[in-house]
């Protein structure tokens, strides 16, 4: 039996580029790994086929086709899985949960195995999954280009997080969509200047924040607007929606500012902090 921590990630800055001819996005995104976190247990199934157990979550699971993708790339030699998940990330939020957990049965299954795969073979299984996988099979704040594929690891600033996720998620594909049709996108990339923000004090960093798929989630739902106004009047640095929402995030220095803030906004808020990369 084997257990993976699977960590959120919110994306503290996100440009989107033109389609690839594979049909998905170019991206530029600083990623931050943060403490919110699923429990994934991974272990050998004595029945036929491989059993995900997620209280709470119906229908198609990513561990389930990471568990498929990683036993195709061990050409069959990986013994049926039983994944149990404690889902405390919440489900269509934009923090990645599903893709943190497809990683970590990658990682537990690969570890089953006998470790026959290193991490970057990981990384190419984990890019047929979803574009956030690639960067949650070593979870660290990181770079992220190409269509989530290509992984740069990278230091951030300390800071506290507060989310207010959402009880009804958003479609991925339709937040894309509406991006392309609105033309919140971008036809050039360009990652040299997130790398040198990374680097910049906090409230630099915060003054730069922007997600080029915010202004479709907006379009897609007009309320989380309310959200965005509400941690900016709570005094947070910056306020943005993450990934593809609807979760919004706010920036503040500390965690005492962030639990002070998180009290008097939504009663789902949640506070975190950046996960140690030591």
């Amino acid at each position: 039996m084997i257990r993976e921590t699977a960590p959120a990630k919110v994306n503290l800055v996100l440009q989107v580029g033109d389609v690839r001819e594979d049909g998905l996005h170019e991206l530029c995104s600083l990623f931050a790994s943060v403490d919110l976190a699923d429990e994934v247990t991974v272990e050998q199934h004595d029945g036929v086929g491989d059993e995900v157990i997620c209280a709470g979550v119906s229908g198609p699971n990513l561990a389930t086709r990471a568990a498929e993708e990683l036993r195709a790339g061990l050409d069959g030699g990986l013994v049926p899985l039983r994944v149990t998940i404690d889902k405390r990330i919440p489900v269509a939020a934009g923090l990645g949960g599903g893709s943190a957990d497809a990683a970590a049965v990658l990682r537990a299954g690969n570890a089953i195995a006998g470790n026959a795969l290193d991490a970057a073979a990981l990384r190419t299984i984990g890019a047929r999954i979803g574009a956030d996988v690639p960067s949650q099979i070593e979870p660290r704040h990181a770079l992220v280009t190409g269509a989530g594929e290509n992984v740069e690891p990278l230091e951030l600033p300390p800071m506290a997080l507060v989310l207010i996720p959402q009880d009804e998620g958003l479609s991925t594909a339709d937040v894309y969509r509406t991006a392309d049709q609105i033309g919140s996108t971008r036809q050039t990339l360009d990652p040299a200047p997130l790398r040198a923000l990374a680097a910049r004090p906090l409230t630099e960093l915060a003054a730069a924040l922007e997600n080029d798929l915010e202004p479709a989630a907006l379009h897609l739902r007009r309320d989380l607007e309310q959200h965005l106004q509400a941690l900016t009047r709570a005094g947070a640095i910056a306020a943005r929606v993450t990934g593809s929402g609807p979760t919004t995030f706010g920036v503040f220095p500390d965690r005492e500012q962030a639990e002070q803030a998180a009290a008097g906004l939504s009663s789902k808020s949640v506070v975190t902090t950046l996960r140690s990369q030591a």
